[in-house]
């Protein structure tokens, strides 16, 4: 049986693998229109969590700025960032962005959660970002393909962080619907301005399977998963198994006929690791749930306050 206090850290490295899994599938969509894919892959997936999680707590003050932020940046113009970043840059080089995000998540995210920064887990972040790197490789771009690096970094970044004021009043089911609804609209309006009211009819038969795959596994369950993991150990902490991700790209890119990774991939496994290990090995983990334990009202009265501006 696993410890209880281990279970929201599985989580999150359920929902990282979800995802890293997802880049083969998403490639099957570059000849789709992306903006209404996103649009009915965030619906289908609010839809899901309302069947499941029929009660939601209605946002209220500053809560629908920081619920804007985390779908605009974390959400829609991560999205874009990928899509116009790829034209100057490699896929390596928006990865290696992306991985650098735990280092970010364990200065920042305490901040956020009232808590000090711990330099064990930045240095672990460190370690898991460099592992990250090696899986991903690295890439050629120019300036403009640097600058969406940077800004798919920050987006990244941006969906993990602006929720953490969320959590202590919504919850991870509350944050995911609230934030897919709220995606699906925007990438609705957008859809409709740039391809068409009539996009959807151009949808064929592996758009709309990669699509309830990116729905179902990388939205509905992936960010109720995460945001719990969130919740739970602390963006810090969480942000570490962000690591996980390119590991699992890897992984899948081999099970779909993709070569053997070579000798600097299995070390960046390694790597990555260590660092989970630095982090979250098992004294770390009780500590933090006892933490959790003695302060869970405090940190929540917190968030809360945060979250209404107070």
């Amino acid at each position: 049986m696993v410890p209880v206090n281990r279970l929201p850290a599985l989580a999150g490295a359920a929902g990282m693998t979800f995802v890293g899994g997802s880049v083969a599938v998403s490639g099957a969509l570059a000849d789709a229109p992306l903006l209404t894919v996103q649009a009915l892959r965030y619906a289908l997936a609010c839809l899901l969590l309302l069947l499941i999680f029929r009660k939601v707590t209605r946002p209220r003050g500053t809560e629908w700025l920081w619920l804007s932020g985390v779908v605009v940046t974390g959400m829609f113009v991560f999205n874009l960032a990928l899509v116009l970043g790829s034209r100057h840059a490699e896929p390596a080089v928006l990865g290696v962005a992306v991985a650098c995000v735990p280092v970010l998540l364990a200065v920042a995210g305490p901040v956020l959660e009232g808590r000090g920064v711990a330099p064990r887990l930045v240095l672990a972040a460190v370690v898991v970002t460099g592992g990250a790197a090696l899986v991903q490789g690295f890439g050629r771009t120019d300036a403009i393909g640097l600058m969406w690096a940077v800004v798919t970094f920050l987006c990244e970044a941006g969906f993990t962080l602006l929720a953490v004021p969320l959590l202590g009043r919504h919850g991870p089911m509350g944050v995911s619907v609230h934030a897919t609804w709220m995606a699906a609209v925007v990438f609705g309006l957008a859809g409709v301005v740039r391809e068409g009211p009539a996009a959807v009819l151009r949808l064929h038969r592996d758009d709309v399977l990669a699509g309830v795959y990116l729905a179902v596994l990388v939205t509905a369950v992936a960010f109720v998963l995460w945001y719990t993991c969130v919740e739970r150990i602390g963006s810090a902490r969480a942000g570490l198994l962000t690591g996980i991700a390119p590991i699992a790209a890897a992984a899948a890119g081999v099970a779909l006929g993709g070569p053997r990774p070579a000798p600097a991939v299995w070390l960046g496994v390694a790597v990555v690791a260590g660092g989970l290990a630095l982090g979250l090995g098992s004294g770390q983990v009780a500590r933090v749930a006892a933490e959790d334990e003695r302060g869970d009202v405090d940190l929540h009265h917190r968030a809360v306050r945060v979250a209404e501006g107070g």
